[in-house]
């Protein structure tokens, strides 16, 4: 058997643009034959999915999957919308889902876990990229979970079963009624999805970000005495919990009340007190810079002349 060198592994990545790894295991699986190693490369489909790994992926779906008191909700993108419609992306949308509820919210750790028929996560996504020929990543994953109650969501522009633009968890903790807590979380969800707040309430907002406000304020109303510039401060805090913060506010379903309000007003019918322990939205492709292109010219690159 041929050494396993780094020379080697580096010789192999140049021949076929697949990650470090991938080559040294390549190389391993092949007994350090360099033709085989590449055989075993285009086998998993590895070689094919390192030459797309460059390509913006931002569009795909956001998959969601839950289980009584716990649910998830990932991310997988891909390069071009069309591929949202496709039966194979859609379930290994599914599928990455299902794998991200056992094993939780590290996208690292659902990578490397075993998915469903073989294989890992990850190859998996290799697999897929080689055959429908976009790049494809798995962004992010989000897992809620109580001790009792429900997590219930709600997706947007839905594109099949557990698929959409927009996913919504919603963690509700009760003794209650499942049937109500799952009424009123995809009530909450589908709020969610509307208003995009930011925290559950004013404690949970990220300090630097309410330092801001406070400083805005603050340069508002420069001069002005401590104790007068103290209230506006107070009052400034209580105007952004209303319009940022999702307990605080204005019910999408209900413009009487704030969502707080709604959940402690339900309690009657779930009949245990409930506590509305934590959401996670997560819109498709937010966040990612998108390569504008112009494809005159690239069609004109490619023909070796100009746009």
């Amino acid at each position: 058997m041929t050494a396993i060198t780094a020379a080697l592994v580096k010789e192999l990545r140049e021949k076929t643009d697949a990650g470090m790894m991938d080559c040294k295991t390549a190389l391993v699986e092949s007994g350090g034959d360099m033709e085989a190693a590449v055989d075993w490369l285009r086998k998993k489909g590895l070689s094919k999915a390192a030459k797309k790994a460059g390509r913006t992926a931002a569009e795909g779906l956001v998959a969601v999957n839950t289980a009584g008191a716990s649910g998830v909700v990932i991310e997988l993108n891909a390069e071009t919308d069309f591929l949202a419609k496709n039966e194979q992306f859609q379930a290994l949308c599914r599928n990455v889902a299902g794998v991200a509820l056992a094993i939780g919210e590290d996208v690292e750790a659902v990578k490397a876990a075993a998915y469903p028929g073989g294989g890992t996560v990850q190859e998996a996504i290799a697999n897929a990229i080689a055959t429908i020929g976009e790049n494809m990543e798995l962004r992010r994953a989000r897992k809620l979970a109580v001790p009792a109650g429900v997590v219930a969501s709600y997706l947007h522009n839905a594109a099949g079963e557990g698929l959409g633009r927009i996913g919504v968890l919603v963690a509700l903790e009760s003794t209650g009624k499942a049937d109500e807590l799952a009424l009123l979380g995809r009530q909450i969800a589908m709020h969610v999805a509307a208003t995009n707040p930011v925290a559950l309430d004013l404690a949970s907002v990220d300090p630097e970000i309410l330092a801001r406000e406070k400083a805005i304020l603050a340069d508002k109303n420069a001069g002005k005495p401590a104790h007068v510039l103290e209230k506006i401060t107070e009052s400034g805090m209580k105007s952004y919990a209303k319009e940022f913060c999702l307990l605080e506010q204005v019910y999408i379903h209900d413009g009487s009340k704030s969502v707080g309000q709604a959940v402690k007003d339900s309690e009657g019918k779930v009949g245990a007190p409930i506590r509305l322990a934590g959401f996670a939205r997560f819109a498709l492709g937010e966040g990612i810079t998108k390569e504008e292109s112009d494809f005159a010219a690239e069609v004109a690159a490619a023909a070796g002349g100009k746009a």
